[in-house]
């Protein structure tokens, strides 16, 4: 399926603001990027960089004044493949090198304080691809998925405690639990299909059997196709800007995402 994503931020800048978008999704095995916008008002200099987690990264200084970005691309995106619900639980000493730092707690992912709750919601379940099952359905079922709710990102303790969240929230509580369990979790961020309210979506994935899977506590993984353009730790590494100044928000932020046809 082909799809066209677009973002477009405005802001009011005071002082030249340095700032680290991450706005641009990269070609991989789940999808490739045929072509790309990204326009700056005003024109100025963007070093482009690669991150420790293969996230491409834009790095700025935003002048004094009104400052917009649009980008746009228009990615050909696979399937989700169906989830393999047997696969098993991969011992941490044969772990690929790159897999060990999702099985670590994190700013946003306080995987050492979920150890014993995580031990109860997976009795019975066999170790792998099933737990992490279980897990997903007990946060879909106990943890209300409220779009708009969250401004900024709260932990995964924080989430639990409140019993409801974003898209983000109800993913980081996952990760923790499955983290836990000594199953790699990392948070990805990115463009859903028929998205409502349309917004920019997180997920997560897990690594069980040998390879990544997705999960989505909000949403069927298997029938909404997807554009990611990040992928990390947690909401921390993930982010679609950082500014490195004084608190700058954006005045106007808009996401479409639609199907489009190639001949």
């Amino acid at each position: 399926m082909w799809l066209r994503a677009s973002c477009e931020l405005s802001f009011h800048v005071t002082a030249p603001t340095a700032m680290v978008f991450m706005l641009r999704p990269r070609s991989d095995a789940r999808q490739w990027v045929a072509s790309e916008k990204y326009q700056l008002e005003p024109a100025l200099r963007v070093d482009e960089y690669t991150d420790s987690f293969s996230n491409l990264c834009q790095r700025l200084i935003a002048p004094v004044g009104d400052f917009y970005i649009s980008t746009e691309a228009e990615v050909l995106v696979a399937p989700t493949p169906p989830g393999d619900t047997t696969a098993g639980f991969d011992d941490v000493s044969n772990l690929p090198q790159d897999v060990y730092s999702y099985l670590l707690p994190s700013r946003y992912c306080e995987s050492d304080r979920f150890g014993a709750m995580a031990q109860e919601l997976v009795i019975g379940c066999v170790p792998g691809y099933g737990q992490v099952q279980a897990i997903v359905a007990w946060v879909q079922e106990n943890i209300a998925y409220v779009p708009l709710s969250s401004t900024y990102p709260v932990s995964a303790v924080e989430v639990n405690a409140r019993r409801e969240g974003v898209c983000r929230d109800l993913a980081q509580v996952c990760i923790a639990l499955c983290r836990a369990l000594c199953i790699p979790a990392r948070l990805v961020v990115g463009y859903l299909h028929q998205l409502e309210p349309m917004d920019v979506h997180a997920w997560f994935e897990v690594y069980v059997g040998g390879r990544w899977h997705t999960f989505d506590p909000t949403c069927n993984p298997e029938l909404d196709a997807r554009i990611a353009i990040a992928q990390g730790r947690d909401a921390a590494d993930v982010a679609l800007y950082n500014q490195f100044g004084p608190l700058l928000l954006p005045q106007r932020m808009e996401v479409t995402v639609e199907r489009v046809e190639h001949k």
